[in-house]
């Protein structure tokens, strides 16, 4: 009877060694995998937070400019003031005259709403009460259909003045809306009969910027007394560049301007501009003929870079002393040009800060990093590009 062989000593430990070596590959191999596939997951998060970034600014700047289109003067917002600015504007934090700022842009427009009406008679500094005509379309027995407590709207007239304010209560019957507090910087403004009040969005987007709590967020403002919010977090660039129209408005037959506010008749006098003149437009001393009050930046048609320098050294609108004025050149935007830089909001992703990381992270595995991404995308707003369609 020939019994079974067991394992000699020497065998086991060959066998022992083999299997551990067969394991370390194989524990060497799920490390590596492991972080590609943490790091994976993250490269697509970046990539939804740029995508929601991407898609917030050009719906908003899409619809930038639109205008009134039921009751005074209809028509995109460029005809009267400018609806893009390189600055914050509204109720609360509103940048000082003169401010440029790549990193923050407002944008107004009109939605579609039935809260459309004008001024019955003239907003006065100090008051907050105003007087409108019937808004048109109302239903029999109603004269402000559209407007309620709570609503931003805008007022504007024909020399390029322009207020954001909130609506703290209607009074139908009267066709009155009141006004909460006005702005710092519009209190001696004066509204004349005929100015139109609409329900307006405006859209203020800023970059957060907090290296302190390591903070970086694109925001949002809704121009009234609300607090800022959050859109996307991990957001660590942003800017907006401008090119607009090379050349200067020019008026038609009938006294309309291409672009913004027309100029008052001749001998009258709307602003401190002498009469007969406006921001945009001045009398020609030797013929007595309307010519732009901008110059012309390039002979060529395509659209031109502009500067901070053209965007803060006027001409000014309405005037050179309204309180809430903004520069002319304004007027000519016509397309944004946007850059947006997102990082991996996990620092175990991120490597040392340089080319491809903005704020350095903790990692010094090339095969873990999550390099931050960015895109730059144009924007051309519809109703601020009408006249070169």
């Amino acid at each position: 009877m020939v019994r079974g062989r067991g394992f000699s000593l020497i065998e086991l430990v060959i066998a022992t060694g083999l299997t551990t070596a067969v394991l370390a590959g194989v524990f060497a191999m799920l490390h590596p995998a492991r972080g590609a596939f943490q790091t994976a997951v993250e490269v697509a998060d970046i990539q939804q937070r740029l995508r929601v970034a991407v898609d917030t600014l050009t719906r908003d700047l899409a619809m930038a400019g639109s205008g009134a289109y039921a009751a005074g003067r209809a028509g995109p917002l460029i005809y009267t003031f400018a609806p893009v600015l390189p600055f914050r504007q509204g109720q609360s934090g509103a940048d000082p005259v003169g401010t440029f700022r790549t990193d923050t842009i407002t944008l107004i427009s009109v939605p579609s709403t039935a809260a459309q009406t004008t001024l019955a008679a003239d907003l006065i500094p100090g008051t907050l009460t105003l007087q409108t005509a019937t808004a048109p379309g109302c239903p029999i027995g109603s004269n402000l259909c559209g407007f309620a407590a709570g609503m931003t709207v805008i007022v504007y007239d024909e020399t390029g003045n322009v207020g954001v304010f909130t609506i703290a209560a209607v009074d139908d019957a009267a066709a009155q809306l009141t006004l909460t507090a006005r702005l710092a910087n519009t209190p001696a403004t004066t509204y004349t009969r005929g100015s139109n009040v609409v329900e307006a969005s405006l859209h203020v987007y800023y970059l957060k910027a907090d290296l302190a709590s390591q903070t970086f967020q694109l925001m949002h403002y809704d121009g009234t007394a609300n607090g800022d919010v959050p859109v996307v977090d991990h957001i660590v660039g942003l800017t907006f560049a401008f090119h607009g129209d090379p050349l200067p408005p020019t008026l038609t037959a009938a006294g309309q301007a291409s672009y913004g506010p027309a100029p008052p008749a001749v001998g009258a006098q709307t602003t401190a501009y002498p009469a007969g003149e406006n921001c945009v437009f001045l009398i020609d001393p030797p013929s007595g003929e309307r010519i732009p009050r901008l110059q012309t930046l390039t002979a060529a048609t395509a659209l031109a870079p502009l500067t901070a320098a053209q965007l803060v050294d006027g001409p000014w609108c309405p005037d050179a002393v309204n309180p809430n004025r903004w520069d002319a050149d304004l007027l000519r935007i016509r397309r944004v040009e946007i850059r947006i830089r997102v990082e991996a909001a996990l620092s175990a992703l991120r490597g040392p800060a340089g080319v491809l990381f903005t704020n350095g992270g903790t990692s010094r595995e090339p095969a873990r990093w999550a390099p931050d991404q960015e895109i730059r995308f144009q924007v051309s707003p519809r109703n601020m590009s009408l006249a070169r369609e």
